[in-house]
């Protein structure tokens, strides 16, 4: 790639990403969502992060985890039942990586 197809490529992003984040700026008026879609919105973020940590959990180098010494496995577990008990997300990362440390690093797993 050339210096000037480099230059336009960062420029015709930077030009995409200004609109495309801007564009509710730009409008006069707030545009009308429907209450199906605003209600849908709201589980955006929580799929996009499941989307993300799920594979890391149970997937092995693109394949299904075969075992259950695996130290992912039970320090999700753990991370799930902390927060279904307590509804702290601190708490939650604490109590995965308290279960997840000993057994990856101590056991080897």
């Amino acid at each position: 790639m050339s210096v000037l197809e480099g230059l336009l490529a960062v420029l015709g992003l930077t030009a995409i990403t200004i609109l495309t984040r801007g564009f509710f700026f730009l409008l006069s008026r707030e545009l009308p969502f429907p209450e199906r879609l605003k209600d849908g919105l709201r589980f955006a973020p929580l799929a996009a992060l499941m989307a993300v940590v799920v594979p890391e959990i149970v997937l092995v180098q693109g394949e299904l985890v075969s075992t259950w010494r695996d130290a992912r496995l039970w320090a999700a577990a753990a991370g799930l039942v902390w927060f279904f008990w307590r509804r702290g997300i601190l708490g939650t990362i604490v109590a995965g990586m308290a279960v997840y440390l000993p057994l990856r690093v101590g056991l080897g797993w």
